[in-house]
Formats: C-alpha cells, structure tokens, sequence
C-alpha cells in the first residue's frame, strides 16, 4: 500500500520532464501535458484516499532510500501519508488542474508560454514532495523547489524591472525560511541523534522523554519552525513579500500566492504539531504572531487600491487566523479553513480582471457613497493615523531593510578594498594556515581548536557580505562565494569525525558549479562585453544558453537539490556542536546570503530591461 506514495511523485516529474522537450510552439501539447499531469494525479489521489479511508485511514510511513550514509548519520528520503497529506494533496491536484486549464487561454500566445508550464509543474512536483514529506530532509527537498519555481515566476515578465526586482526580494524572504528549516534541522538531529520521522514525533512518550531533558533545546527548534512558517506564509514581519509576489502572471498569483505555496507555513506547523503541542510558550507565541498578522493584515488590505494586494492582504489575515486555530489545537479546523481559503483566492485572483472593468463600469452608472464602518466610530486623530500606517503597510518593508538588509550592506561595504587578486592571494593565505593547522592539531591548545571554527565562518561570513553588495565585478562577486563555502568547510574541519570524505560532497557541488559559472560569465563578457552588477542587464534573450547554464550553476551554489551540496549543507550541521550556537549561526547567515547573492548576480546579468534599449521603461510602480 505504501509504494503507491511513489506514484504520485512520480507522475509530476514525469509530466515536467515531457514539457522540457515539448517544442515552444506546441501550444497545444504542452498545456495537455500540464492539466493531463494534474488531471491524472487528482484521479489516482481520490481513488486511493478512498480505498485508504475503507481500509481504516491509516496512518502510512515509507522510506524510500538513503541519499547518503556515514557514521551516526543517515540522509534519506521519507514519505509520509495522512489526513494532512490528502488535504494538500487533493487541494494541489483541483487547483492545479483548473489554474492549467485557465492558463491554457489565458497565456495564448504568450512568449513566455513554454516557460511559465514547465515552471508550474516543477512547483507541481516540489509542492507533491512537500506534502507527502515524511521527515525534514525530505520536506526541504520539495520546499527548495519551491522557492526556486518561485523566482521564476515572479519573474516571469523579465524584461520588466519591477517583476525581477520583486523576484529576488520574495527570495530572499524564502531563503530565510530555508535557513529557519536548516537550523532546526540540525537541533534536531543533537536532540534524537537520528533524522526523526513525523511518523515518531507523533509518538508522546518519546517526545516526553527527549524534551524532558533538553527543553531549551526543544524550544530553540519549535522557534526555528515558526521562523520557517512565518516567512513561507507571509506572516509579521515578512507580509510585505506576498503582494510584491503578485508580479508574476494573474494564474500563477492564484495558484503560488492565494493558494497553495503561501500555505506551506501551516502546513509545516501541523507537520510538526506533536513536537511543540506540549510547549504552552510557544503556542502562545504562534497565536499571537497569527493575531497580530490577521489585525494588521486586514487594515492594510481595507486601504488596498489594487485587487491583487487586497486579495493578498486578505489571504494573509486568514493565513494569521488559521496560526491560531492550530496554536489552539483546532488541526482539522484549520485543514478546513486551509481547503475553503485556498479555493476562494484562487477564484478571486482568476476573475481580477473582470472584476478590474466590471467595478470601473459600476463606478459611473450605480455609485454607492462609502458605507459606516468601524473605524468611524474610533476618535478622528487614531482613524486618520490607523490609515496612514495601513496605507504605508505600516512600514513592513523599511522594518526589514533597517534592521536586517542595511546592517548586511553597511558590513559588505567594510570591505571595499578587496580586489580580485588580493582576495584570491588572501584566500590563498588563509587556506594554507588552516590546513597546516589541521596537520599539528594535537599539538594546539584545546581552547584555541574550539575557536578556529568560529574564526573562519567568521571569514566566510566577510567574504559572502561583499559578494553580496559588490557593485562591479560578476567574477570577484562569483569567486568571493566559492570561498565562502570553502572558509565553511574548512572552519567545521575542526569538529572531530569530520572526514575529507564529507569535504568532498559538499565541496564537489560548489566546484563544479563554479567552473560552469566561470564559463558562463566569460563567454558572455567575449559577446557583450560590459556585465557588471551595477544594474540590469536583460541578456536572456540573446544568450538563452548561457543564462540557463548560469543559472544552473547559481543553483549550485546555492545548495539547491542539483549537486552533493544539498546532502552537504546537512552534513556540515551535523558535524557542529550543540554548544557551537554562534557558530551555527553564522554558517546560517552565510548560507542566507550567499544564495540571494547567487539570484542577485543571475537576475542583474540576464533578467530586467535590456542595457542596449531605445526605449524608456518605467523602474517604479504607480
């Protein structure tokens, strides 16, 4: 019974692979393929949740494989499959069948056409492996892809400036979350000394007994999660992102941001609902980050002069409302909610434009003056000041910009005197330092050894910060990120039981897709000559190869699921010390930063308005 988990995997990449070698003007194939993947795994899901429920709606856990095995430590992959799962993955099938369907007419013609369907069904296929995730490594297989296809839809207009630089602030609220996900991963894995399957965390004793003992550390991981789902669901303070997510065409704004992707926060609370049901601080903490968010939220989407914002707002405020349903213990309260929710953004988002004329035209002959509502029974001076806030989005973004993304910039800028020779010399340098001390590691005091991988994260840490605000140089900017990744490496080296083995899987990804990288940009700089990160470049249309190839190293670098790295960055945490919270911290930042770095450089050389354009284009919305 539980091999027929496998299918419903399967048959999403299936119907991806076939639309990658679908040719661009097939129009027709291409949109059968989309909605006959979804249209066949809704059908194969109902069948089987109805023989599931017959046979008593067990509850399903099947490892599939190890990715990679070592002493102590097991990577594999774990599916899961309960009434969790048949929620979402009923609700991904109907939505994404009838989003395809939608699409098909909708983006007739359309340039992107191709694109925007092979998109749809990799976020199809990240979404299925997300809901049907039975551990932690698993569920950041699928939710990588998700914030990938993400990007890319986002940025589905990529001549435009806006819809590219909305893009690359959505992924940088993801990564966030991915790092919230990796953090508690790694807590994890010092609390159960195994990779724990939801299937076990549902067991009370077992949980009982572990967080008895380690009950801040219980916390820090029930914290880590709630990171993770507060900025996957858009939840204070990182609502600003979803409105900006509505750049992208009116079917995916339905299907990625009223729907299906914007819930995965929940989703990951109910995941792990068992682990932190019995810790009343943080329950209390998601209720009110849910009331807070739902208050705010609904202010902000009163004063809305946009319908997509209004609708994201909205989703938002309920989203806050179903935080609390599940803090309270409410679970199939909130998977109700999650169902009605996802069902009504999605039609409002597919009927925006109608709606757009349909209210201009009732504007002119059946003009209604503004209702009495609440507000007007607060004193003037608070409704005046309530809607000014509401009508800044009570400076969410500023908030984010002041006191994270500035304070990262004002640090990489720290830095300017760093050139292409004088960092490769330095890294050089250092590298050669580390590996003789690795080499009369015994003969080091103990204390100095505790310090030196903090010492060098610290460096990587430097390293990823100018890469992040460098301003010229692609390569100096691409190289500064290698490095990084090697000062990680080299800074756990001095944990015990980390062997050059595992050196090699990490460091294997990041070197191929450097080399490919490399590749990339020097090709480009022979054909155009100027690429610098100064501003957008749009070079996708005339060296598509190059861009796809680029981006495929970007991804590499990133940790994305292509490369051994993705298995690394796991193994790295596993290899830190519970008491190395600093230091864990630190690789944490710089896996933040070295991925929105890697998207930065990506959507400046190749995405946006064309550098040799004759025509004006607007850098701002209205």
């Amino acid at each position: 019974m539980e091999k027929v988990i496998n299918i419903f995997i399967l048959i999403p990449l299936l119907g991806f692979l076939a639309s990658l070698v679908i040719p661009a003007k097939k129009e027709e194939w291409l949109s059968r393929v989309a909605f006959g993947t979804a249209g066949l795994n809704l059908i194969v899901v109902t069948i089987f949740t109805l023989y599931w429920i017959l046979q008593g709606a067990p509850l399903l856990n099947m490892k599939d494989f190890a990715l990679f095995v070592a002493d102590g430590y097991e990577f594999f992959i774990d599916f899961c499959y309960d009434k969790i799962s048949v929620v979402f993955l009923l609700l991904g099938a109907i939505l994404t069948f009838l989003v395809t369907i939608y699409s098909r007419y909708y983006l007739h013609r359309e340039e992107g056409y191709k694109r925007f369907f092979n998109t749809v069904l990799f976020f199809y296929l990240g979404y299925n492996l997300v809901t049907l995730s039975g551990n932690l490594e698993t569920l950041f297989l699928g939710w990588e892809i998700l914030g990938v296809s993400s990007f890319l839809l986002i940025a589905f207009y990529r001549d435009r400036y806006l819809p590219v630089k909305n893009a690359v602030k959505v992924f940088s609220i993801y990564r966030i979350a991915d790092v919230g996900l990796i953090l508690a991963m790694w807590l994890s894995h010092h609390l159960w000394l195994e990779n724990i399957t939801f299937a076990k965390l549902a067991n009370y004793d077992l949980v009982h007994e572990h967080l008895q003992n380690h009950t801040w550390v219980g916390v820090a991981i029930s914290v880590m999660i709630l990171l993770a789902a507060a900025a996957k669901s858009a939840q204070l303070p990182f609502s600003s992102w979803l409105p900006r997510a509505m750049e992208g065409p009116t079917p995916s704004s339905a299907i990625f941001y009223g729907s299906l992707s914007v819930h995965m926060g929940v989703f990951l609370l109910l995941r792990t609902y068992h682990f932190w049901e019995h810790q009343i601080s943080i329950r209390i903490v998601i209720a009110l980050v849910g009331l807070t968010t739902a208050l705010v939220a609904t202010g902000i989407a009163r004063v809305q002069s946009s319908i997509k914002s209004q609708v994201a707002y909205s989703s938002i405020a309920q989203i806050g409302i179903i935080f609390i349903e599940v803090a309270l213990g409410f679970t199939n309260l909130a998977l109700f909610h999650i169902a009605g929710n996802a069902f009504l953004r999605t039609y409002q988002l597919l009927v925006s434009p109608s709606v757009v004329s349909y209210l201009i035209r009732e504007q002119f002959y059946n003009f209604k003056p503004r209702e009495h509502t609440v507000e007007d029974s607060l004193p003037k001076r608070m409704e005046q000041t309530l809607y000014v806030l509401c009508l800044k989005e009570w400076n969410l973004d500023s908030f984010l910009y002041k006191r994270f993304w500035n304070p990262l910039k004002w640090a990489g800028k720290q830095v300017n005197f760093f050139t292409l020779k004088r960092i490769v010399v330095f890294a050089l340098f250092v590298c050669a330092i580390a590996l003789l001390l690795l080499r009369f590691e015994t003969y080091i005091d103990a204390e100095v050894i505790h310090a030196l991988p903090t010492v060098f994260a610290l460096f990587g840490l430097i390293f990823v910060l100018k890469a992040f605000t460098e301003r010229i140089h692609v390569r100096l900017s691409w190289t500064l990120i290698i490095i990084n990744h090697v000062m990680i490496v080299l800074g756990v080296s001095f944990n015990e039981h980390f062997t050059s083995g595992h050196s090699f899987i990490y460091l294997s990804g990041i070197f191929v897709s450097g080399v490919l990288g490399y590749w990339g940009f020097f090709r480009l700089k022979r054909f155009e000559g100027n690429i610098d990160l100064d501003r957008f470049h749009g070079y996708v249309h005339q060296h598509p190869k190059i861009a796809f190839a680029c981006l495929l190293a970007g991804l590499g670098l990133a940790g994305f699921p292509i490369t051994p790295t993705f298995v690394g960055e796991d193994l790295i945490f596993s290899h830190i010390h519970e008491d190395q919270f600093f230091l864990a911290f630190l690789i944490a930042l710089s896996l933040i930063v070295n991925g929105i770095a890697v998207i930065r450089i990506y959507a400046r050389v190749f995405l946006g308005p064309h550098v040799k354009s004759v025509y004006d284009m607007a850098y701002r919305s209205s």
